[in-house]
């Protein structure tokens, strides 16, 4: 496993989501098998979720967001992420803020990029392969 894993904020969210947990039996696997790389934008998203979604205290959500980046690399945004964000939003014609959780990865020399959100087993740059882990194995040969 050599290959360096960004995780997006929804892989990140089921960690704490009690509603699927299936999926967060995955995530808590991914997160424990690999050094999970995310960033400051996962960071934010992240607490967004839990206060507005989940509905936890703001003293819960600094301990979910310390006990995240206690196992985590986080990379903060530059400017020069947020430029190449916007030209892989005109490239591949996702959202900006897709592009820049791309963008980061890249910046970040990662190969993996686990998210729900985007095209499974779409090549980002020849690079940055994007995977659903949560993908039964019969959709990701579909896929």
């Amino acid at each position: 496993m050599n290959d360096k894993r960004f995780f997006d904020s929804n892989i990140v969210v089921y960690l704490y989501s009690q509603d699927e947990p299936d999926k967060q039996s995955i995530a808590k696997k991914l997160f424990r098998n690999n050094q999970p790389i995310i960033s400051t934008q996962v960071l934010g998203e992240l607490a967004n979720v839990l206060r507005r979604k989940f509905q936890m205290e703001y003293t819960d959500i600094v301990a979910a967001i310390t006990q995240i980046t206690d196992v985590s690399q986080v990379a903060t945004i530059t400017s020069d992420n947020i430029v190449s964000a916007l030209n892989l939003a005109n490239k591949y014609h996702y959202s900006f803020y897709d592009s820049l959780i791309i963008a980061v990865a890249l910046a970040e020399n990662c190969t993996i990029l686990y998210t729900e959100d985007l095209q499974h087993g779409q090549v980002i740059e020849s690079t940055l392969t994007i995977q659903n882990p949560f993908l039964a194995d019969e959709d990701k040969k579909q896929a």
